[in-house]
C-alpha cells in the first residue's frame, strides 16, 4: 500500500502504491515513549512524545495534508490518495486539524 522513496518536499517520503480511499487506515505510529525532541518524534502531549520507528516516519508536513493520526496512533487518509501520491500531515496540530482527525493524544 505504501512505499519509502525520494521526496520533493524533505528527504524521504511515504508514497502510496494503490489507491487508498478517505477513511482508510494507511498504518500504525510504532515507537517508544519519549521525553526529548529529536528525528521522527510525534509529540502527545507538552511532555511526551513518540519517537517513530516504522516507516510512518517519513510522513512528511504540508500545509493540505491528505492523513492525519488519531488518538490511537492510526494514520487514516483524509480523501483518495492517488497511486504514486505522498502522503503528507499538518504538524502544526491546531485545533482545526485536531477536530478533523478526532485526536485526544492527552486522554
Amino acid at each position: 500500500m505504501v512505499r519509502v522513496q525520494p521526496s520533493a518536499i524533505h528527504g524521504q517520503g511515504l508514497f502510496a502504491t494503490a489507491l487508498i480511499p478517505a477513511d482508510a487506515v494507511i498504518g500504525e505510529l510504532v515507537g517508544n515513549i519519549v521525553f526529548e525532541d529529536g528525528p521522527h518524534v510525534l509529540w502527545l502531549d507538552e511532555t511526551r512524545g513518540v519517537h517513530v520507528v516504522n516507516d510512518m516516519r517519513y510522513i512528511n508536513h504540508s500545509d493540505s495534508p491528505n492523513a492525519c493520526y488519531y488518538d490511537d496512533l492510526t494514520v487514516v487518509a483524509l480523501r483518495d490518495i492517488q497511486p504514486g501520491e505522498e502522503i503528507t500531515h499538518d504538524y502544526r496540530g491546531d485545533d482545526e486539524e485536531r477536530e478533523e482527525c478526532e485526536l485526544d493524544f492527552a486522554a
